[in-house]
């Protein structure tokens, strides 16, 4: 439990206050469904691009990644260059074809549904098999920043693990349920800037003021962990082992509370600004983050002879060390930042798929806007509970959960997004097996250990959904016309739309 914690607790009530105000602004602005999910697609660069990141990072930025720098060391920068390169390739890539294409099959609003409208699939299966897939896999992603909120609250203010995972729970539903994605873009733009501030100011506070303190002799620490080719135990990082961390960035293509924020960009042109803004933002994430591990490496080597069991703490751990209480309370609500911006968003896509794919498209095709809103805010609820459970072990690892997550939205999506983008003769059978494979590949891979099964499994996944898709559409019949058509309509949207 953190110490002089009353200023703290002041500072985390005063930062609720703010995000449920910004919420409730936000829900009286939303009219219809299009605005509960979209935003009416009308974000500017800057809350497009930092929603993006903040919803993307969540709490493993300030707990999982500094957890795996203060574990792993240097060996972590591969991870971190692997996160940037994605996010680059990301923008570039898939954004305005995504946003552009998004429109042109009538305004499809979620990631299933574009799918479902480009191969003009009227038996809606591609639609449901998607939002099977995504309500799965964002169960597992949702419980990670539970977890990471449980470890917040429970490092914080002293709080037993499963009172703190459910306080964590109440304030991510408190505004996701009612504002829906305006709120999450606008408090994604404050929590993105406060995240990225914190991951600075940590580690430059601590080497200026915490080194000068080191008691114990550094020696003691492994050179291993200050090497980029080598691992803790000093025998040269396998191609498995480098393969697997830069392959994070492959998973960008296929998340969908990242692609999301394409598609509700209120122009094209907003998307090279964007672009710039996710690069910039990502970058000084990735170094604060490493940076936080490193340093808090030689912090607790040279002040705590104790250590610190688990690393993933340690950024709480040199705020409290370094900081007054009013200070460090504005900083470690930067953890309930992360969480909050991703789990928000989280819950949002999958009440998305539960009320536009499920409800809608299944059991009542002719629901009003406002059902489907009332449908996706007791989806919020009832995706919060299911996560809740999964996140009550207290040993669960942030990195793990998300690590899963990210690979199977990477693997079932990303090789089904980028080539129906592209790729004119792809056709249902085809975007049908890549979801398919890609999120099977995941779930059994994932069980396998030992060889080559200890490769990341989002790298076979996206291969072998990146080879359905090809032989499954080439097997089978082409597009028909109006496909076609739609896609030629699509390729001029691109030049006409600004």
């Amino acid at each position: 439990m953190i110490e002089n914690n009353f200023a703290i607790t002041a500072t985390f009530i005063a930062y609720l206050g703010l995000m449920l105000y910004i919420g409730y602004y936000a829900y009286q602005r939303t009219a219809n469904s299009s605005d509960y999910f979209l935003g009416g697609r009308n974000l500017g660069p800057w809350p497009a691009a930092l929603s993006a990141g903040a919803s993307d990072m969540s709490g493993w930025l300030l707990l999982g990644l500094p957890g795996y720098a203060y574990a792993a060391g240097i060996e972590s920068l591969w991870l971190a260059v692997g996160l940037l390169m994605g996010t680059w390739a990301n923008w570039l890539i898939s954004a305005k074809r995504l946003r552009t294409y998004s429109i042109t099959t009538d305004n499809a609003l979620t990631l299933p549904e574009f799918i479902s409208r480009r191969f003009n699939d009227q038996s809606k299966l591609v639609q449901t098999i998607a939002a099977f897939f995504i309500l799965m896999f964002f169960l597992f992603y949702t419980s990670s920043g539970l977890v990471a909120g449980g470890k917040l609250f429970e490092t914080v203010f002293g709080l037993n693990y499963t009172y703190a995972v459910i306080i964590g729970a109440v304030c991510v539903v408190s505004y996701t349920l009612f504002g829906g994605f305006l709120a999450v873009a606008w408090t994604d733009l404050v929590q993105g800037l406060l995240m990225s501030a914190a991951l600075l100011i940590v580690p430059i506070a601590t080497m200026q003021g915490g080194f000068g303190q080191l008691s114990a002799d550094l020696s003691a620490i492994n050179p291993e962990l200050l090497t980029l080719w080598n691992g803790i135990d000093g025998k040269p990082l396998s191609w498995i082992a480098i393969v697997s961390l830069l392959a994070w960035g492959l998973g960008y293509f296929g998340q969908p509370h990242i692609l999301a924020r394409f598609k509700a960009t209120r122009s094209n042109a907003d998307l090279v600004t964007a672009r710039r803004i996710a690069v910039i933002w990502t970058a000084i994430s990735m170094v604060g983050a490493v940076l936080v591990g490193l340093v808090g490496l030689i912090y607790v080597q040279g002040n705590l002879a104790e250590g610190l069991v688990d690393g993933e703490k340690i950024f709480m751990l040199l705020v409290n060390a370094m900081f007054h209480p009013i200070i460090a309370g504005i900083l470690l609500a930067a953890i309930l930042a992360a969480i909050m911006s991703t789990a928000d968003s989280q819950l949002l896509v999958s009440s998305s798929a539960l009320a536009e794919d499920f409800y809608k498209q299944l059991i009542k095709p002719d629901a009003t806007t406002e059902q489907v809103m009332l449908v996706g805010r007791l989806g919020v609820i009832a995706l919060s509970l299911l996560a809740l459970f999964l996140a009550m072990n207290p040993d669960s690892s942030v990195l793990g959960l998300v690590s899963y997550a990210w690979a199977g939205f990477g693997a079932a999506f990303g090789p089904v997004i980028i080539l129906s983008l592209y790729w004119k003769r792809m056709n249902r059978n085809g975007a049908l097996a890549g979801i398919l494979v890609g999120g099977i590949t995941i779930v059994i891979w994932k069980q396998l250990t030992g060889g080559i099964f200890e490769l990341y499994e989002i790298v076979p996944g996206i291969i072998f959904a990146t080879t359905a898709i090809v032989v499954a559409s080439l097997a089978t019949k082409a597009p028909e016309q109006a496909v076609i058509e739609q896609f030629e309509l699509f390729e001029s949207n691109l030049k006409s739309f600004k």
